[in-house]
C-alpha cells in the first residue's frame, strides 16, 4: 500500500543521523523505556526541533516512568503488575471532536490494558479514551477503575520562537496483533500518526498508486 509516505524501521533506537530527515517516529517495542544516556540524547534533539512520537502498547514501559512521562505524558514501571492480560478493553471516547477520532464511537477489543500509570504534570495529557479496568487475576484490586488508553501529548522543549513543540500520540493497545485491523482502530492509528507528524489528520487515508521507496520522512519501530 502507499499512502504517501516513507518508511524505514529497525530494531534498535534511532541514530542521530537515521532521525535527521524523520517527521514521525512510531515506536512499537516493549519496554522502550530502556534507552541510555546517549539515545536519551539523541532523542531529546529531536524533540526539540519538533519530532513527532507514536507509542504503541508497552513502549512505554521502563525503569524511569518519572523521565518516560514527561516524553510521553504517561509511562508505566517495568516489574509492576499493571496490566489486566487477556481481557475486554471497553473504549469510552471522551474526545470525539478531535481530528484523530473522527467518526469514532465507543467500543470494545480484546486486548490489554494498563493503569498504576504516573502521569506528567506539566502539561497534562489531552486524552481521547478510557478504558475501564477488567476483572482479571492480574488486575486484582484495580477492578473497575477507570484509566486513559488513548491520548496526546504537547510539550515545547525550547522556548518560541527558536523551537517547536512536539506531539505525541499514544494508544496503550496492540498486545492482540489482529487489533491492528480493527474497523476503528486502524484509521485512528493513521490519523494519529499524520497528526503527531504535524500533517492534516487524513494525510494517511488514501492509498495511492504504488511509488518507489527511499528512506527518510518516517521511522517505525517493532
Amino acid at each position: 500500500m502507499n499512502r504517501n509516505a516513507v518508511v524505514d524501521g529497525g530494531l534498535h533506537f534511532p541514530s542521530q543521523k537515521e532521525l535527521s530527515n524523520v517527521d514521525v517516529m512510531v515506536i512499537y517495542k516493549g519496554d522502550a523505556g530502556y534507552i541510555g544516556m546517549e539515545d536519551r540524547a539523541t532523542l531529546d534533539a529531536y524533540l526539540r526541533r519538533g519530532g513527532g512520537l507514536v507509542s504503541i502498547h508497552d513502549a512505554l514501559c521502563g525503569p524511569e516512568p518519572e523521565y518516560f512521562s514527561t516524553i510521553l505524558g504517561g509511562a508505566k514501571k517495568h516489574g509492576e503488575t499493571n496490566f489486566t492480560l487477556e481481557a475486554d478493553v471497553p473504549y469510552t471516547i471522551a474526545d470525539p471532536s478531535h481530528p484523530i477520532m473522527e467518526g469514532m464511537s465507543n467500543f470494545t477489543i480484546k486486548d490489554e490494558a494498563f493503569f498504576l500509570m504516573t502521569w506528567a504534570k506539566s502539561p497534562e495529557i489531552k486524552v481521547l479514551a478510557t478504558a475501564t479496568m477488567a476483572a482479571t487475576r492480574s488486575a486484582e484490586g484495580h477492578h473497575g477503575e477507570v484509566v486513559p488508553q488513548i491520548w496526546t501529548y504537547e510539550r515545547q522543549l525550547v522556548p518560541a520562537p527558536t523551537g517547536q513543540a512536539y506531539r505525541a500520540f499514544v494508544w496503550m493497545q496492540g498486545h492482540n496483533y489482529a487489533n491492528f485491523a480493527h474497523a476503528q482502530v486502524q484509521p485512528m492509528l493513521l490519523r494519529g500518526i499524520a497528526w503527531a507528524a504535524k500533517r492534516s489528520a487524513d494525510t494517511l487515508m488514501t492509498e495511492r498508486p504504488a511509488r518507489g521507496g527511499g528512506r527518510g520522512r518516517g521511522r517505525g519501530g517493532d
